[in-house]
């Protein structure tokens, strides 16, 4: 039987969930803002451009639903204008990715999926809102809900590599600043081992096991390419952008051990020294 996969946003993290997939019996539907992309996709996907597009077909025919597109102040963009459609489908797993922003700042210390969801920032508090949105719709209508909370995401073509080679990387120091982070591949597999398994009204933090400070990791991009260090920046002196400083407003260590224990899921890359270093090894191999 072909399971039908439907990418709601089929950005970074659905196309690897995609590849992930790809060797089992999938059709795979995703949406997408850019024209020139829609239609049979390279890689397979048949994608629908939205807003625009009648999705009713494909909402319908849908074994499993992966909403991945950045919520608004109002909240989830496709649940604001689909709802009717979406009460309406069966799927066997729907799953929502939101982000560890959600918890706000802890000064460093460690949260859990039972952490309050206090957060700071603007992105943090839509999320709430999406989240919230999501979670009434599924007990509604019955349909089965996981919320995934991503970490910082990075993987092939999204890292510090960039930067570091074309001198733009920056180190800036706060003292206690940490993150979490996790590879795209590694989000790909959970949310593959999430559909094998499905536990509907599941909540599950998607990161490595190494919360670290950004200048650590830009150091070690760095040391990776034998390139110099960048110099560090005091955080309170740098001159940076409003996003750019809101990155710093909340600090964390996510624990991860529920994608383990439920989902038995062992994490290709559990730290960013393991993610760097196979994508400097990828980029040699080419």
């Amino acid at each position: 039987m072909t399971n039908t996969l439907l990418t709601l946003g089929h950005g970074y993290s659905a196309r690897a969930l995609v590849e992930h997939l790809r060797s089992g019996d999938w059709h795979f539907i995703g949406t997408t803002r850019a024209v020139r992309e829609a239609g049979a996709g390279q890689d397979g996907v048949d994608l629908r451009i939205w807003p625009g597009s009648d999705l009713t077909d494909a909402i319908l025919s849908a074994s499993h639903i992966l909403i991945s597109a950045a919520p608004s102040d109002s909240g989830d963009p496709f649940l604001a204008e689909l709802s009717d459609t979406l009460s309406r489908a069966r799927p066997d797993w729907l799953g929502y990715l939101s982000t560890t922003g959600v918890y706000g700042d802890h000064d460093g210390g460690w949260v859990d999926e039972a952490t309050p969801l206090t957060p700071t920032t603007r992105r943090g508090k839509q999320r709430v809102l999406a989240e919230s949105q999501w979670r009434a719709f599924s007990d509604q209508h019955g349909i089965p809900l996981h919320v995934f909370r991503l970490a910082g995401i990075y993987g092939p073509g999204r890292g510090p590599f960039a930067k570091v080679r074309a001198g733009t990387a920056r180190r800036i120091i706060k003292p206690g600043q940490v993150f979490s982070r996790i590879h795209v591949e590694d989000i790909a597999q959970i949310l593959a081992a999430s559909i094998r398994h499905p536990s509907p009204g599941g909540v599950y933090n998607v990161c490595d096991d190494l919360a670290a400070p950004p200048e650590d990791v830009i150091a070690h991009a760095a040391n990776l390419l034998g390139m110099p260090v960048p110099d560090a920046e005091a955080f309170e002196a740098a001159d940076m952008t409003p996003m750019a400083r809101s990155f710093y407003a909340e600090s964390k260590r996510v624990r991860n051990d529920r994608i383990k224990q439920e989902l038995g899921v062992r994490l290709r890359f559990p730290d960013y020294r393991s993610g760097l270093a196979d994508l400097v090894a990828r980029a040699h191999a080419k």
